[in-house]
Formats: structure tokens, sequence, C-alpha cells
């Protein structure tokens, strides 16, 4: 296994082990919406708090596996202070890397250059989020991977934000 998988790895489970932003917010003000991965069991709750179109906070709950909890600890460090749009963009990006074939990371098979103000080629900067990159060697994962993500947007739009 190459370091970078290594680290990846160690990314994932750190998420996982200790989740960012767990627990619950008080509904209203803020919006809870449930997502759930019958294929493996993963349940999610996202609970977000928008106030003057910028998620000013937002947790989780539920239970799964370590793709599942930790791609939604992370996601949740991604669009914590960031406008509905911007928010909407991180989710958007994040869907497209989980439909990336590794040959197609960086164009050639090698990875992307980072242009220093936040993007990738033009892009949006996943940061940490990359570590996920790897699942989709494995299509029965994506889905565990991009169920908060789903559940988030879900919640974007029943709330009509």
């Amino acid at each position: 296994m190459s370091g970078l998988e290594d680290l990846y790895r160690e990314i994932i489970l750190d998420h996982y082990r200790s989740p960012r932003n767990k627990g619950e917010l008080e509904t209203p003000p803020a919006h809870r919406t449930e997502g759930f991965n019958p294929l493996c069991g993963d349940e999610v709750v996202v609970y977000v708090d928008v106030t003057d179109g910028v998620v000013s906070d937002i947790k989780i709950g539920g239970q799964g596996c370590s793709i599942s909890q930790a791609s939604a600890s992370m996601m949740t460090a991604a669009v914590k202070g960031k406008s509905i749009d911007d928010a909407r963009k991180v989710i958007a990006a994040f869907k497209q890397l989980m439909m990336i074939h590794e040959t197609n990371v960086g164009g050639d098979g090698t990875e992307a250059e980072f242009d220093g103000d936040g993007e990738t080629n033009g892009e949006i900067d996943l940061g940490d989020l990359e570590a996920l990159q790897g699942v989709v060697k494995f299509p029965t994962r994506i889905k565990c991977a991009t169920l908060s993500w789903n559940t988030l947007s879900q919640a974007f739009d029943d709330a009509s934000v």
C-alpha cells in the first residue's frame, strides 16, 4: 500500500473514530432530515441550521459503516459556515468525485493540480474529502459515501433554502 493510501485510510479512520459535529440541534430552528441505505443498513440524521443563507450550524447522528460515518463527519466540516449556494457546489463536487474513475483524477491518472485559491483545476478543493476517492473502486460502497450528502441536499430542498 502506498503512503498516500495509508494517509487516506488514517483520515477516514480519524473521522470515523472522532466524528466532527456529532449530535443534535433543536428543531426548529434547525431542519432535521433522515437518510437510510437499505442495502447495508447505514442511517444518517442531518440537522442543519441556516441563518441568512449560510449554514450556521450542522450536526449529524446515525450509525453505519466507517465510510458512511466518516463521509458524514467530513461533510459537516466542509459545509459549515458556507452559503447554501457554496454548500450545494461542494455537494456537487463530492458527488462528481464519487463518479470519477481513478485514471481520470488529474486527467492523466496523476493527482489534480491545486491552484492555491481553494479550487482544483477550476473546481472546488475538497481537501480531506479526497481521502474517500478510493471508494470508487468499490461501487457498492459509493452509496455509503454519498448517503449523508444526499440527505443534506434533501434537507436544503425540504427547508426551501
